[in-house]
């Protein structure tokens, strides 16, 4: 495999999938160097999410929305706040179906890069009228502040066109300017706020220097790269709509892994694995390496909505993407005994055993649990899929994320952890990776 071939590939959909079943085969056969797979927990965990699904949505399964940040922007205290449907009805909002996607694109692009791991303790509160509406942390939270700041005209140059994302005010911006949006002090401090800052700001240098994607320097103007290249009925290939997000997005994540025979070319969130690379009976470079792009991965499901429900396009998934490996999945696993970890030093448990350890997402522990975190929400999909009489078609992997996988992940962890619905091992985050 070539150099270009091999970034190629492990800038690919299909690789992440591939080399997390690698991964996950390996700790199924007792071969990996942390952790340890239970199949008969697998029923267990089948169960537990089919419940969630029949206890919150019956047997309609058309009403289970994909895994995306429009989600997260309907929360409530006493009531359902739907603040989408809240801006759509906005003088402001435009009003041609390409227009609206656009503008929603420039929402959720930005959010997403701002949903990283916010830590145990942070939450914003919604105050409208001088009264609190609501109150929330983590993904919710992170979606409401990012909202208003977006309603706010917090992302645009342009004073007399608030609802949009430009390169400009991107540049502009400063972890200070941030902090005071996402209210946090001293009292109500923020993991990563530095490196949430410094992705944006990379992302408006990102737009500039592919004007050929993005035209105006707006997020939201890669439709009108892409509208000319959709097939006959407005059909947009997945893998169109990855390669061009990811040819955009590449120059804003941290250099982490590199190829020596490429050591310009951005990897994205790729990682080394040691128990893969001994795997190997003869390694050629990048052969021990496990490509997850989980934020990119987020964006890609959450752009997706808009592109179908506003600008009117279909999307055709193909293979489709993987499940996300992040803390609330793959911490649905380890509450439930299906993963076990082993053999970590006493260093990944500053607050003692009886704590959850901290591990970075560097630590071959982590790498292990991500991959081993892809390659089991396939196999818990179609459990799911087998347990309800449905087709995998029917009931799709971006709705078992959404409605089961990380909802489940973030109840179990509430009921074993209730003092802070922490995840069962901490991830150390800069706020580029989760």
């Amino acid at each position: 495999m070539s150099t270009s071939s091999t970034v190629e590939y492990l800038r690919s959909l299909g690789a992440v999938r591939e080399r997390s079943n690698q991964v996950f085969n390996l700790i199924v056969e007792g071969k990996a160097d942390h952790w340890d797979w239970h199949e008969d927990k697998l029923a267990t965990v089948v169960d537990f999410c089919a419940d969630l699904l029949s206890r919150d949505f019956g047997t309609d399964f058309d009403k289970i929305p994909p895994h995306c940040r429009r989600n997260h922007f309907t929360t409530s205290s006493n009531g359902t706040i739907d603040r989408v449907a809240a801006l759509k009805s906005d003088p402001r909002f435009p009003t041609s179906p390409v227009e609206q996607a656009r503008t929603l694109i420039d929402l959720y692009i930005m959010s997403v890069l701002l949903d990283a791991g916010a830590g145990n303790t942070w939450t914003y509160r919604e105050v409208l009228d001088g009264v609190e509406v609501w109150r929330g942390g983590r993904s919710e939270g992170l979606a409401v502040a990012s909202f208003h700041m977006f309603c706010g005209g917090a992302f645009s140059s342009d004073p007399n066109e608030p609802l949009r994302v430009d390169s400009t005010a991107l540049k502009g911006l400063t972890a200070a300017k941030l902090a005071k949006h996402m209210q946090v002090t001293d009292t109500n401090p923020m993991s990563g706020l530095d490196g949430r800052a410094n992705l944006l700001i990379q992302l408006g240098a990102a737009l500039d220097a592919r004007r050929d994607i993005v035209r105006d320097g707006r997020p939201g103007d890669i439709l009108y790269f892409l509208q000319p290249q959709l097939k006959s009925g407005n059909v947009l290939p997945l893998t169109l709509f990855w390669d061009t997000l990811f040819a955009l997005l590449a120059p804003i994540w941290p250099a982490r892994t590199t190829l020596s025979s490429a050591p310009g070319e951005v990897l994205g969130d790729v990682w080394p694995c040691p128990s893969l690379a001994r795997s190997c009976a003869t390694r050629k470079e990048g052969d021990d390496l496990v490509p997850f792009h989980k934020l990119t991965q987020w964006l890609c499901y959450s752009l997706l909505e808009p592109i179908e429900s506003s600008a009117g396009w279909h999307v055709d998934r193909g293979v489709g993407q993987t499940g996300l490996p992040e803390y609330r999945n793959g911490g649905l696993l380890v509450d439930h005994g299906l993963l076990t970890v082993r053999d970590l030093p006493d260093s990944a448990y500053p607050n003692g055993r009886d704590a959850p350890p901290v591990l970075s997402p560097s630590d071959p522990a982590v790498v292990e649990w991500r991959a081993a975190t892809v390659a089991a929400l396939d196999k818990i999909h179609k459990g799911i899929c087998a347990k309800l009489s449905v087709t995998t078609q029917q009931l799709q992997l971006a709705q078992v994320l959404e409605a089961s996988t990380w909802k489940g992940g973030r109840e179990i962890a509430k009921a074993k952890r209730p003092a802070t619905g922490g995840p069962p091992i901490e991830i150390i985050s800069d706020g580029t990776v989760f």
